[in-house]
């Protein structure tokens, strides 16, 4: 493709009829069509073929200088990268949307409907995955070596269909008819031990060694995905791991007629990267899920290993060339695996290679959850990685006898308390443990989440160690979540700060001054609207329920879990339900609530809670008696496709999780960017954004994390506030009538019961009152849409802090160290 390259930066400039001739030359040798025959498949696939042709070539270029640099990198290992769509992303990053959307138009094609071809590349669950994905983003944009590692699911996470209220799980094909982002590398293919046994031998010098023999071996096909920087000038890579079977087809067995156990071994291997988060409540489920973080984390270190190789004889420059980010306790298991391999395959001392170790990990934790805080059986580990489980013996014995009894001689229950290995009925492996006594750095994803994990999570360890803590507070790439996602307001910014905010976010600050100007205000609302009638023709078509663009956009979208809290939001829609049943001119603004969220499969109470929302949904979007005032909507299979129209349509953004239980969230982030205002607790990053937008431009509600902790130690009791407020005692003894589900009482009582009898862990009753009192001043506030406007305005221009781009300079300067490399 003649392509010139623009004097400003390196994105390329193409004339539309250079990418009209590239598209059709692809639709003819790549796709095997022509213009007349061609479907709008054929045709997407052609747009993507042209737009790589200027991506690989700066992915080659980009592979090149950090080869020929022998530059230090990170390395990002990650469970989840959900990446979403590429094929908008990638223009813009290369600076051929443009061009491409006017040359699909002259060849009778709509940009929209052709992209709208690709599937979500959905492999992630939600925030970890979505953030991984922004970092991965950042890092090429900024010129950092990187390689993101993951798996190669078929099948992501899962397709979620509602069908009678309920959550029904379907297999997501997200790459059944190929991916025209992603290329196969077999010359880096990787084979991986596992079960077997270890042996101890002794050389000739007399010196002991172990040796694993392994009952089995997978292998790890690597598919590498380009990652591309905004203008293109660095192209990295996000490599994912497939596995198959090492020898995949048993011919003598076919022969003699065993047609199904011939391939067995194939299935069995294959399972490892079928699907994302296999449900765990089995005994094969939790053996598998093990098998599938070894697997990536074993496909990595070999092939970070392999490219270390290339330039250097021995292992004396490997911390200071590698740097090894875990994603959460996920891939932690690749602590004892370089230890494997660098003691018992490469011949170092257990000291030398300890040493390479804790220089080379750092630990992102996510969650205060301690049931989030990942645990092996023992028995587990030493059935599938028998050697892995030796090291971490030995990992765990010097860590006690030396460094906390260093600390607390003679302490044996302090011993007990942080030992790696937690004792009990089924003794178990503790990741996040291992994570904290091996990496050099452990930090939080938001400055109140960083305090945290000190104070609360890992107290002792931070005693142990307090300049291994750091704080790194997450961000969200403008270039996908502004600029990709609400053109009509990115155009409108650069008319009013200039074109290079997507690169320094900070510079949209200067559209604040403009947040009483009427003009502006018209300007920034009237494009509000018009994301918003986007958004309900979206809803009638997956819903088919009809919404006001002119109503409250309540949007509530993360992932199902009750500490997020989606039941509280329920409530109070039940709540003003109740209201306007009793008096139909009570005094609100039409709302809409809107909520698009996944439930774990077996998560049975996250699954009632989506059954109770629909219900709920059916119930009052079909009660005329309160006049279209409120209307209740689930989104079924949210993903970030989905997420792309519901932010710039968002006008509340609800974040009302139990303070001191979010590490950060990044739906936040996003929502303010697009001029949401706030709704949420003192949790996560909501401290943040409120001290960016301040206090007036934002809608703080419910205890804080102080005093969240002060209710729990007096003995927090939900019957106080079930018997204390009659409005939540009629909302709740509603759920246990067939009044949503008619014939079939109780059918919403588990939402009930669980704040009652099972105790309402995450505090819902005792913040319903809170939440239900600051909605009446949102809902005041929104009426007034000139104050509305300024302070959608003054979010949408205040969140600079959250772009990732400063989160990947934080990283850089506190943990990674890096040097940026300018490809040629």
């Amino acid at each position: 493709m003649a392509a010139k390259k623009a004097k400003a930066t390196n994105t390329v400039a193409l004339s539309k009829d250079q990418f009209k001739d590239a598209i059709v030359k692809h639709l003819r040798s790549t796709c095997g069509t022509d213009e007349a025959r061609a479907n709008n498949q054929a045709w997407w696939k052609a747009t993507c073929a042209a737009v790589n042709e200027l991506v690989f070539e700066r992915l080659t270029e980009t592979s090149k200088a950090n080869a020929e640099k022998d530059s230090r990198a990170v390395h990002y290992l990650s469970l989840e990268f959900l990446m979403g769509r590429l094929t908008v992303n990638n223009m813009h990053n290369v600076g051929v949307f443009g061009a491409a959307r006017d040359a699909l138009a002259d060849l009778g094609k709509d940009v929209n409907d052709i992209c709208d071809e690709e599937p979500d590349m959905a492999l992630g669950n939600g925030g970890l995955g979505r953030l991984a994905a922004c970092f991965i983003d950042s890092l090429a944009t900024l010129n950092y070596p990187a390689v993101g590692y993951g798996i190669h699911y078929e099948h992501g996470l899962f397709r979620q269909e509602i069908q009678g209220g309920r959550q029904i799980e379907r297999p997501d094909s997200w790459r059944e008819y190929g991916n025209p982002w992603e290329i196969c590398r077999p010359e880096s293919i990787q084979e991986v031990p596992l079960y077997g046994y270890v042996e101890t031998v002794f050389g000739e010098d007399g010196k002991m060694r172990k040796v694993w023999h392994a009952g089995r071996q997978i292998k790890g096909v690597p598919w590498d995905i380009p990652v591309v920087g905004y203008e293109a000038k660095t192209v990295n890579v996000l490599r994912l791991w497939e596995s198959k079977a090492a020898d995949f087809f048993d011919w003598d067995v076919f022969n003699a007629g065993g047609y199904i156990d011939s391939q067995s071994e194939k299935s069995q291997a294959e399972a490892v990267s079928k699907v994302l988060y296999p449900n765990d409540e089995s005994e094969a489920g939790k053996e598998l899920r093990l098998i599938q973080q070894y697997f990536f984390c074993a496909c990595s270190l070999k092939d970070i290993i392999r490219r270390y190789k290339r330039n250097h004889s021995d292992f004396s420059q490997f911390s200071k060339q590698a740097v090894i980010q875990l994603n959460d306790t996920h891939p932690t298991v690749a602590i004892p695996e370089l230890m494997r391999i660098l003691i018992d395959e490469e011949g170092l001392v257990w000291d030398d290679a300890w040493a390479i170790c804790k220089e080379t990990f750092a630990y992102t934790n996510h969650t205060l959850l301690p049931e989030a805080l990942e645990k092996w059986a023992v028995y587990l580990f030493e059935k599938v990685l028998p050697r892995h489980l030796e090291i971490i013996y030995e990992i765990n014995r010097r860590f006690l006898e030396d460094e906390v009894e260093a600390k607390w001689p003679g302490n044996d229950e302090m011993k007990r308390h942080l030992s790696i290995i937690e004792e009990g009925e089924t003794r178990m492996v503790r990741m996040a443990f291992l994570c904290v006594v091996t990496c050099f750095k452990t930090n939080g994803v938001a400055a109140m989440h960083s305090e945290l994990v000190k104070e609360d999570l890992f107290p002792e360890f931070y005693e142990l160690w307090p300049e291994r803590f750091v704080n790194v507070t997450n961000g969200v790439t403008p270039r996908r979540w502004l600029l990709a996602c609400n053109e009509q307001l990115a155009n409108m910014y650069n008319e009013t700060v200039g074109t290079d905010w997507p690169l320094k976010l900070d510079e949209l600050k200067g559209a604040a001054k403009f947040a009483d100007d009427a003009k502006f205000q018209k300007n920034f609302m009237a494009i509000k609207r018009e994301k918003k009638v986007e958004l309900a023709d979206k809803i009638e078509e997956l819903c088919g329920i009809k919404v006001s663009p002119d109503a409250m956009f309540n949007v509530l979208i993360k992932r199902l879990h009750e500490y997020k809290r989606q039941h509280l939001a329920l409530l109070h829609i039940l709540a003003l339900y109740r209201r306007l049943l009793e008096n139909p001119d009570y005094d609100m603004g039409p709302q809409v609530f809107i909520f698009g969220s996944k439930a774990a499969p077996g998560y049975k109470l996250a699954k009632d809670i989506i059954y109770a929302i629909n219900k709920v949904a059916d119930k009052v979007n079909n009660d005329p008696r309160i006049k279209d005032k409120l209307k209740v909507v689930f989104m079924p299979n949210y993903r970030v496709t989905l997420a792309e129209k519901l932010f710039p349509a968002g006008d509340v953004s609800l974040q009302i999780s139990t303070a001191g239980y979010e590490a950060s969230g990044t739906g936040n982030m996003k929502f303010a960017l697009n001029g949401a205002l706030t709704l949420g607790t003192m949790d996560g990053a909501n401290v943040e954004i409120r001290e960016e937008v301040g206090d007036e431009n934002i809608f703080i509600f419910g205890m804080d994390c102080d005093e969240v902790k002060a209710l729990k130690a007096a003995g927090y009791n939900p019957w106080d506030y079930y018997y204390g407020n009659p409005e939540l005692k009629a909302v709740l003894d509603w759920l246990e009538t067939d009044f949503f589900t008619p014939g079939a009482p109780g059918e919403l009582a588990s939402i009930k019961h669980s704040l009652l009898e099972g105790g309402d862990p995450y505090l819902v009753l005792a913040d319903f009152e809170s939440f239900t009192t600051q909605y009446t001043a949102v809902d005041v506030a929104y009426r007034d849409q000139k104050k509305w406007a300024k302070m959608a305005i003054i979010n949408s221009a205040s969140v600079g802090k959250f772009n990732s781009d400063r989160s990947i300079e934080d990283y850089v300067d506190r943990i990674w160290k890096l040097e940026k490399v300018m490809p040629n």
